[in-house]
């Protein structure tokens, strides 16, 4: 039955293009140029292939990237198909599409003291830890919360200025040039 509800979409357009990419990539600094040259061969598709769902596969994606990230090719052969759901999938010219291999998301480690005592304890305990914290917030909750005093702030110590004349001798430029023409 399952089989039945799900149907392989169907080729419907079948093309080869020889992509220009180097016009693209050298509108953006050395450091971005392969992300650039894989964002201009998707565009380039969604235009020609007139779909904006676009799927680059593995092969393609790596000969763009395989001399790192500042020199991707300056053109690239690829094969194009477009499905009768719409989604357009590329692969390098002589491959058979393979999509690329996602990445699992990165579980987060509890670092320091607390994460070596849940380690030794296992999760299972660290979720019944997590519960009673809760239980305990919520009891905070309930009670009235205490009035405390506030902290008396400290008084910052300025300098005021005197608004007596200075005693210190102050000659102008004047008066300097005149004492040196006598």
């Amino acid at each position: 039955m399952a089989d039945e509800k799900k149907k392989e979409a169907k080729i419907i357009l079948e093309r080869e293009y020889n992509v220009p990419l180097r016009r693209e990539w050298l509108k953006v600094p050395r450091h971005k140029r392969s992300k650039k040259a894989a964002k201009a061969l998707r565009e380039f598709l969604q235009k020609h292939m007139k779909s904006d769902d676009v799927k680059l596969g593995m092969h393609v994606n790596e000969h763009i990237w395989k001399h790192g990230i500042k020199n991707p090719p300056h053109h690239v052969k690829v094969k194009v198909q477009k499905y009768d759901d719409g989604v357009v999938k590329a692969e390098l010219e002589g491959k058979e599409f393979k999509e690329a291999v996602k990445s699992k998301p990165k579980e987060e480690k509890p670092q320091g003291l607390k994460g070596k005592l849940q380690k030794v304890l296992g999760k299972d305990e660290k979720e019944e830890v997590v519960e009673k914290k809760t239980e305990e917030k919520k009891e905070v909750k309930k009670e009235k919360p205490v009035k405390t005093e506030k902290k008396k702030e400290a008084k910052k110590v300025t300098k005021k200025k005197s608004t007596k004349p200075s005693t210190k001798k102050t000659t102008s430029k004047s008066t300097v040039k005149k004492a040196t023409k006598k």
